[in-house]
């Protein structure tokens, strides 16, 4: 999701609590707060010498250990109204990704995407994932992409869209 999607999925649910799902089932506690917004530029090479640049936004969340037993999540209005003021003192590439940075005692550290967001009742639940490493430079370093077999079997034994295949 980029930066300016985020911001205007808040602004559409300001009225709602702003929760964060890390893993599935699994919620950041209540008791976060946003603690670093980085505005970072990557200039990369990757295996095939090939350069690359983007930039991206990086919402830190953290869980304050003084409010454990806290069970009100911040609003969408708040975050939204913390990271405006942020942008008031370095400015957004809108069009960056944006991720949120999080960690607990039984979760490694790690910069995660936004999936999906939901709405369920009066919270706006953020889906969070872990993006995997990848080689960009598959062709030229000779690194074969997964292949995917589509082709379906309507008996169990012969291919569906295959040219024998009694369904197509």
């Amino acid at each position: 999701m980029k930066t300016q999607e985020f911001f205007n999925v808040l602004e559409q649910n300001k009225d709602k609590a702003l929760l964060f799902e890390y893993k599935p089932n699994q919620l950041v506690g209540a008791n976060y707060h946003i603690t670093e917004v980085k505005h970072i530029v990557v200039d990369s090479v990757d295996c095939g010498s090939q350069t690359d640049s983007w930039n991206e936004t990086i919402i830190q969340l953290w869980e304050s250990p003084l409010e454990k037993g806290k069970t009100e999540y911040m609003s969408a209005y708040k975050a939204s109204a913390i990271l405006k003021k942020v942008g008031t003192i370095k400015p957004y590439d809108l069009t960056s990704e944006v991720k949120f940075e999080y960690s607990n005692d039984s979760f490694h550290t790690a910069q995660l995407f936004v999936n999906d967001f939901e709405i369920q009742g009066q919270n706006l639940v953020i889906k969070l994932a872990i993006e995997k490493t990848d080689c960009k430079a598959k062709k030229l370093c000779g690194v074969p992409e997964k292949v995917v077999n589509i082709l379906e079997t309507v008996s169990g034994d012969e291919p569906c869209c295959s040219p024998d295949g009694n369904c197509c």
